[in-house]
């Protein structure tokens, strides 16, 4: 083999190894080889993926200093940065040592359930190896667990009842379309739902002595910080640059607003009075989406694939985090498999006043906008086209960055809006959007760095965000439950404009289509990676 099948077949082995040890990371991704198992949490297993990630990391140092094509130099840095967040994860985060969501089974009965990669009988055979996997999973987290965080407890309790709830209605409406596997898979459901049952109580149980800080501290937040983003910036820089970003989008919402006949607040207050309910606002989600789609098509602002999507009810078991999410199938999932657009309604035990507020800030127009970022043109479409781009390993398949995904989603919410779409109504909730992405990245900051207080966060959400309190208690309750994350967007979409900018001062003649079909043609790589393999194109 010459040098560049050499790497090519140490990164798939890389890739091999992850996936073996991560078999829900492998369903996710559209590798079924190891649908009937869990990711095994116990001491044992995790020194093992310990050794083998060092070892990996250790090999790919020896490819720096070999001429490789730029495509491959790209998936070997990704490649590297994925080992290297993973062990961070591993020796220094250890989620699993502290956070009682890692440990729930729900996602990875749902990857077997929601799609039909293969007929049902075998998905459910494949669920029957997870299921019966599932007690010792949850007793090897409690002996795990130590100095659980409250929100994090709290969280667990809630999205761990979505798992009870799913192990006893789909779970259970699935065996009626495939009766032959009944036998198999109903002892192993029974023990599995009592397992679950009991590992809720032992929950509420440790919910009563919670003294766990969520706060990552500022040294192990910048080092996860600098992986996540996979960009030389520090958490000093990244808030600078927030900051001034807020004040660059207050001025033009000011400016907006006027145009509207009033100040920012008066303005977005009258939008939030046209609101939908639980039980119009999927509805109202297919509609915009069906409005943004025909849009994207009109302007011809980038390729569109007809690749299938439905907008759904958002699964309980990933509730509590975030109001929607993008939920593709994997890069090795069949060509025409499902995509899904879930909305998250509000839960059952809210008071009605919490009720009011989420939709006041989930209005219609604040939808529209939403729908841009999640679906067209953002997540559904690039994802549709990342799963048709060329990459030199499965290393970039497999390891999507966040900055490129959401940065892609704020700036696809810019392009629709700078054409037109929506209106100004639909404008202002764009650029109440980005002062969020910017707010988001402080809290990110400031929660896991500064200390920042619930109060002080509140009122940088409520006042300069323009946010209802139901959202910013929401953000901050996701502030406290990831680390890193919460950054992406802002940092994201500052690179991807910068390199649509330099792209079309490049290539002046240009189209919308032209430039965003070139930006989204090779898949998910960091942001910082794109002018090399841009330089690559014909």
């Amino acid at each position: 083999m010459n040098e560049v099948e050499t790497f090519e077949a140490f990164a798939a082995a890389a890739v091999e190894e992850i996936l073996v040890r991560q078999p829900v990371m492998a369903s996710s991704l559209g590798d079924h080889r190891f649908d009937d198992r869990l990711d095994d949490l116990r001491p044992a297993a995790v020194d093992d993926e310990r050794q083998v990630l060092a070892a990996r990391l250790a090999e790919i140092d020896g490819w720096s200093g070999i001429s490789l094509p730029v495509p491959h130099r790209v998936d070997a840095e990704v490649l590297r940065v994925r080992l290297q967040e993973r062990l961070l994860e591993l020796d220094e985060h250890g989620e699993h040592h502290w956070n009682p969501l890692v440990a729930n089974p729900g996602t990875a009965l749902y990857l077997l359930l929601a799609r039909g990669y293969a007929p049902l009988p075998d998905r459910l055979r494949s669920a029957a190896g997870r299921l019966a996997q599932i007690p010792e999973q949850l007793e090897a987290a409690r002996h795990t667990l130590r100095g659980m965080p409250a929100v994090h407890i709290e969280t667990a309790i809630d999205q761990f009842g979505g798992t009870l709830a799913m192990l006893g209605t789909q779970m259970r409406g699935h065996l009626d379309g495939a009766p032959e596997v009944r036998s198999l898979v109903e002892p192993v459901l029974e023990v599995a739902t009592d397992a679950v049952s009991s590992h809720i109580a032992w929950l509420r149980e440790q919910l009563e002595h919670a003294d766990g800080d969520p706060r990552r501290g500022p040294d192990r937040f910048g080092r996860k910080l600098s992986l996540v983003l996979d960009v030389e910036t520090s958490p000093e820089q990244v808030l600078a640059d927030a900051s001034v970003e807020i004040e660059r989008v207050e001025a033009e919402l000011t400016e907006v607003a006027a145009s509207l006949g009033g100040a920012p607040r008066d303005v977005l207050d009258r939008l939030a009075a046209e609101a939908p309910t639980d039980e119009t606002v999927v509805s109202v989600a297919r509609t915009a989406m069906d409005e943004a789609d025909a849009f994207v098509r009109e302007t011809d602002l980038i390729t569109v694939y007809d690749d299938p999507v439905e907008v759904i009810v958002m699964p309980e078991i990933h509730r509590g985090v975030a109001i929607a999410y993008c939920d593709p199938p994997g890069p090795l999932d069949p060509p025409g498999t499902t995509t899904f657009f879930a909305i998250s309604p509000t839960p059952q035990d809210w008071p009605a006043e919490r009720v009011v507020s989420f939709y006041r800030e989930y209005n219609v127009y604040a939808l529209r906008n939403l729908v841009i970022h999640e679906a067209m043109p953002g997540h559904v479409l690039q994802l549709a086209h990342s799963r048709r781009a060329p990459t030199a390993t499965k290393a970039r398949e497999a390891f999507w960055s966040g900055p490129f995904v959401e940065g892609w989603a704020v700036y696809s919410e810019s392009e629709m809006i700078r054409l037109g779409f929506g209106g100004p109504q639909v404008r202002m909730q764009q650029l109440k959007m980005r002062l969020r992405t910017a707010i988001n990245a402080v809290l990110d900051v400031r929660v896991h760095c500064d200390g920042l207080s619930r109060d002080d966060a509140m009122a940088l959400m409520t006042g300069r965000g323009h946010q209802e309190d139901g959202e910013a208690t929401g953000k901050w309750r996701r502030a406290l439950l990831t680390s890193a994350q919460l950054s992406t967007y802002f940092v994201g979409v500052k690179q991807i404009d910068g390199i649509a900018q330099q792209l079309r001062a490049a290539r002046p003649g240009w189209s919308d289509r032209e430039v965003h079909d070139a930006i989204l043609g090779h898949g998910n790589p960091p942001p910082r990676h794109l002018p090399a393999l841009l330089s690559t194109a014909p």
